[in-house]
């Protein structure tokens, strides 16, 4: 899979932090993200899903993600947001693939983007949350456009 090492810089997110299998997790995330984003008018900047543990290793009821929007520095979430949570996703070396998703498999490119990545010889992985940025809405094209992100450092 092609890729592009970018440096990005730090992003102000809110949204839902949760805790369990992702491929319920996520859905039931962005469910409740554009309720919230719908019912307080927010101007999201980006809508991201940011993904903290390694499936291969966490049990699926320990993974944790954040369903979110990119918001602008100094942001205050509105009053009666039950639940939303203000944090950030940091910056730097980061390397950046472009993916289509049909029929929510959104494992495939993942996987194709780590295993292109851990045959890199001067790039690897970081210590940090990976995550993608969503291009399109999915629920009305069939498909999403999604850039996935992945922290990495050299060799």
């Amino acid at each position: 899979m092609e890729y592009s090492i970018r440096q990005e810089n730090t992003r102000t997110i809110a949204g839902f932090h949760l805790v369990g299998p992702w491929d319920q997790q996520v859905k039931q995330g962005f469910e409740q993200l554009m309720a919230w984003v719908d019912g307080k008018q927010i101007q999201p900047l980006e809508w991201i899903a940011v993904y903290y543990d390694n499936p291969d290793i966490t049990p699926a009821e320990k993974l944790r993600c954040d369903t979110a929007v990119t918001v602008p520095e100094g942001f205050q979430i509105p009053a009666n947001s039950e639940g939303v949570m203000l944090t950030t996703v940091e910056g730097g070396d980061y390397a950046v693939a472009r993916a289509r998703v049909e029929n929510f498999d959104f494992a495939t490119p993942w996987y194709q983007f780590f295993d292109s990545l851990q045959q890199d010889a001067t790039w690897q992985f970081a210590q940090k949350p990976t995550f993608e940025v969503y291009l399109n809405d999915g629920a009305t094209d069939g498909y999403w456009d999604i850039d996935m992100y992945v922290a990495v450092e050299r060799k």
